[in-house]
């Protein structure tokens, strides 16, 4: 079993530490958080876009806690780390962890420095060690089950995509804290990244970006609505998505995409099933849990870790062209 730590108690480091206890090649041995009586207070918390699942605390009832990152390297014996903080402290730990010559998952995004990732992508290289940024959507079935009806043209070529995802402004947590705030890239870089990062992955890099985007509570760019065309494919893509909405907005994601011979519909307000219509009726298939994303993705950096291979369907480089990716739709 690969012995990891999770760096940050709040929603996301308690998705990861419930999905690595859940993994039995992995074995969840530290948590660290500056604030650790608000990190025990998270396990009886639903705080987040949504509940991802629910902790029993008998079952960290042995795990170390530590108030820093520093202080659980010195102590422990590591074979990885799952950095879960807010974004502008993503650089510096993952850097601490690749210099003990640790494996290291990275909550997305990135780094917004461009120039920070790619220096974390050389170290990682350099050390022989798996980075990876946790782009959950790639590992979610009713994204997946997309992909692969775009790879395979089942129902013919793809013709024109939609991608959608919306949030109340963030208030839990973290979120309270203004610097987590400012620093957190606001809706683009943390939300709609989601969906820049998946329409890269089936699709490759765009031969053209037009954008809009409002301000918000977090940056200029808290809604944004672009528009990505394919020009060597003929396709064309709508990505939009924000968080401008009052804090009890209901989270809500989804997309819209036209085949030659079918439409076919995702929404997380129905999210068991996806629609798949033609002019002739419409049926359902099973969408699968989209929230087994966060075990799957987890479970794939485990076996990357196994076999020291970096991650070929969510490599570091393709984390940081989603970070560009978003910076060109500021232009």
């Amino acid at each position: 079993m690969k012995r990891v730590a999770v760096a940050g108690f709040g929603f996301m480091g308690m998705t990861h530490a419930l999905n690595i206890l859940e993994n039995k090649d992995l074995q969840l041995v530290a948590i660290t958080d500056k604030n650790l009586e608000s990190a025990e207070r998270n396990l009886f918390s639903a705080e987040g876009n949504f509940r991802t699942g629910r902790i029993d605390p008998a079952d960290l009832k042995n795990i170390r806690r530590y108030s820093s990152l520093d202080e659980c390297l010195d102590k422990e014996e590591l074979d990885a780390v799952h950095i879960c903080v807010h974004t502008d402290l993503h650089y510096e730990m993952a850097k601490k962890a690749l210099l003990k010559n640790l494996h290291v998952f990275l909550e997305k995004p990135f780094c917004l420095d461009v120039s920070l990732a790619e220096e974390l992508i050389g170290l990682a290289e350099e050390r022989q060690k798996v980075l990876m940024v946790g782009h959950v959507v790639r590992f979610m079935s009713p994204y997946q089950k997309l992909k692969q009806w775009i790879d395979s043209e089942e129902f013919g070529e793809l013709r024109f995509l939609s991608l959608s995802r919306f949030s109340g402004i963030p208030a839990w947590g973290q979120w309270k804290d203004r610097q987590v705030k400012g620093a957190s890239g606001g809706a683009l870089f943390d939300l709609v990244i989601h969906d820049i990062d998946f329409c890269n992955y089936v699709l490759g890099l765009p031969s053209e970006i037009k954008c809009s985007y409002l301000p918000g509570g977090l940056s200029r760019h808290d809604y944004i609505s672009a528009q990505w065309f394919y020009s060597d494919k003929n396709v064309q893509v709508k990505i939009e998505g924000g968080n401008i909405f009052h804090a009890g907005f209901p989270f809500q994601a989804g997309y819209m995409a036209q085949f030659e011979e079918a439409s076919i519909q995702y929404t997380t307000f129905k999210g068991d099933v996806i629609t798949i219509a033609d002019h002739i009726g419409k049926r359902e298939v099973t969408a699968g849990d989209v929230n087994r994303g966060y075990y799957n993705e987890i479970a794939y950096f485990a076996n990357c870790m196994e076999n020291n291979v970096q991650p070929v369907e969510c490599t570091p480089v393709s984390s940081l062209q989603a970070i560009q990716l978003c910076y060109s739709s500021l232009r």
